[in-house]
């Protein structure tokens, strides 16, 4: 079961940390733009791959955001965990905007990409870069021609061998 929480609460949490974690439910792109303070990125398409990863214990309370109101990001996050067998998933309703709106302190762009490292744990920081890596390999290979990915057997010192019975 999900249940909301209110701003204030989500202020005096943050200001006396006891164990929760902060979840943004916003695609990376926006988590990058801005966040709240100590709050972890997991947009619902990762859910289940990262879910074990940045909240190994399943009784721990988890606190979900997204953009606003309007936003339904935080709601299918929370019920995903919830079906993942998390059993303290609380939705901050009011989101970023409500937030940012009250004159909260927030984690601006400049800000974010230190602490988004920082918190991630290693497995994670590893995996995104063998994905960038993975990613700019296959936009090479797309980018070159038919041509220019074959390989000549003589430019690397091989010799042609006929097959066998030939």
């Amino acid at each position: 079961m999900v249940t909301e929480i209110t701003r204030d609460e989500l202020k005096q949490k943050l200001e006396h940390p006891k164990k929760f974690t902060l979840i943004d439910a916003l695609p990376l792109e926006i988590y990058r733009q801005g966040h709240l303070p100590g709050a972890l990125n997991m947009p619902s398409e990762q859910v289940d791959r990262l879910a074990t990863e940045i909240l190994p214990q399943k009784d721990n309370e988890v606190i979900v955001y997204c953009a606003g109101p309007s936003c339904h990001a935080s709601e299918e996050v929370a019920f995903q965990l919830v079906d993942l067998g998390y059993s303290n998933v609380r939705r901050y309703v009011g989101g970023k905007q409500d937030w940012i709106d009250a004159g909260f302190p927030h984690c601006e762009r400049w800000q974010a990409k230190s602490r988004v490292r920082a918190r991630q744990p290693r497995k994670v920081r590893r995996r995104n870069r063998i994905l960038c890596t993975r990613t700019l390999l296959i936009v090479i290979l797309n980018l070159m021609s038919a041509r220019e990915r074959r390989i000549n057997p003589r430019q690397v010192g091989l010799q042609h061998r006929p097959a066998p019975g030939a």
